[in-house]
């Protein structure tokens, strides 16, 4: 984009420029700069980056972090630095794979994927996976690829150390947006302890604010796979921190009838997300599952919250605030948010708990994200 500056505008503009963009600016007669003030100058570039916001994403990639991930990908205003592995809906070797189908459905092959934690900081729960397929993806994509290429699309960091190099590089821009078990984040901030410092902010979908459960009988689903980990993090990663528990996302449901119009847009994204989930049963309308006993019928993209609230913060309206701590014993709870409302723990930091949603606004980031590429 070539633009014109008047000389009183042109020096905030070109202390905000890179060098390089500056070199490119051209004056508009063979012998400098105008008389008249008028400089010719090409900034898309240093703009773009100005306003951008950096984004890394932590995933277990399912079906619904799937979802999230476009989101992220269709957003102008979004960069996102990179992409670290965790195991969770599938093994961390399928989460690999499936981040990078759906960086090459939608155009974006460039993004840097690192593979991270293959298990639980303790112990990984002997809990039955299936509800996105034993791959995570709706087992509908193993026999169209050649299965060990994308080891070789693979960064050779480690996801943990290159978390910490991605925030370290850009302190205080990143906001990260875990939306898998938290193990990734544990180790992080046990190598370097200052991580969270660095940190813009971190959004999380996990755990849960009523005592309601989706994988045991009082435990969300991300937690309940390391409950350690979760503990680790709402303990010591003291920037701000905004979570969309499972309850809010069931709560803030969509129709079915609007799952049918999102996936049915001719394009790549939507016929890649209508083949993933045409054979998993947690999207079929006959299928009853305890989010449907508890909060009624309905399409929740669980991950999409956290990453809408990431990329907007308007997406959310309303928020409990107060101090959280992960359950770590008990044959019932382990792995259970509870909310501290009246602040009996006595912690100084305090969470941010999503409550409301602006439903119009999160209905057009799906939109958009399946709009790809």
């Amino acid at each position: 984009m070539v633009i014109l500056i008047g000389l009183a505008d042109s020096a905030r503009l070109l202390h905000t420029l890179r060098v390089e963009e500056v070199a490119q600016a051209q004056p508009t007669s063979g012998t400098g700069w105008p008389q008249s003030g008028v400089f010719i100058i090409n900034y898309r570039n240093s703009l773009r980056t100005m306003a951008q916001k950096l984004l890394v994403i932590d995933t277990d990639c399912g079906i619904d972090d799937a979802q999230a991930i476009m989101m992220a990908l269709a957003t102008p205003s979004v960069r996102v630095l990179g992409i670290t592995c965790c195991f969770g809906n599938a093994s961390v070797e399928n989460v690999c794979q499936n981040v990078l189908r759906v960086l090459s459905v939608c155009g974006r092959t460039k993004i840097p994927v690192f593979q991270g934690a293959a298990s639980a900081l303790v112990r990984t729960p002997d809990l039955p996976i299936n509800h996105f397929g034993t791959d995570g993806l709706g087992d509908v994509l193993k026999e169209e690829e050649d299965p060990e290429l994308w080891r070789s699309q693979i960064q050779p960091e480690h996801a943990v150390n290159a978390l910490i190099r991605m925030v370290s590089e850009n302190k205080g821009q990143v906001s990260l947006v875990a939306i898998g078990p938290l193990t990734n984040l544990a180790l992080a901030v046990r190598l370097d302890p200052e991580l969270p410092k660095k940190l813009k902010n971190l959004y999380i979908m996990g755990g849960n604010m009523e005592g309601k459960g989706n994988l045991t009988v009082c435990g969300e689903f991300n937690f309940v796979m390391d409950p350690e980990s979760a503990y680790i993090v709402l303990e010591e990663f003291i920037c701000p921190t905004y979570i969309a528990s499972w309850e809010f996302t069931c709560r803030n449901k969509l129709s079915w009838d609007f799952f049918d119009t999102l996936v049915s847009q001719d394009t790549p994204a939507a016929r890649f997300m209508r083949k993933i989930t045409s054979k998993c049963w947690i999207f079929s309308r006959d299928c009853v599952t305890c989010k449907d006993v508890l909060f009624g019928p309905g399409f929740v993209s669980y991950d999409s919250y956290a990453m809408a609230a990431a990329i907007d913060n308007t997406v959310v309206t309303e928020y409990v605030e107060c101090a959280v701590r992960v359950e770590l014993q008990g044959a019932l709870c382990r792995g259970m948010m509870v909310l501290d409302e009246t602040n009996i723990l006595q912690k100084k930091h305090r969470v941010f708990i999503m409550k409301e949603c602006d439903l119009n606004k999160f209905n057009k980031l799906l939109t958009a994200a399946l709009k790809l590429p």
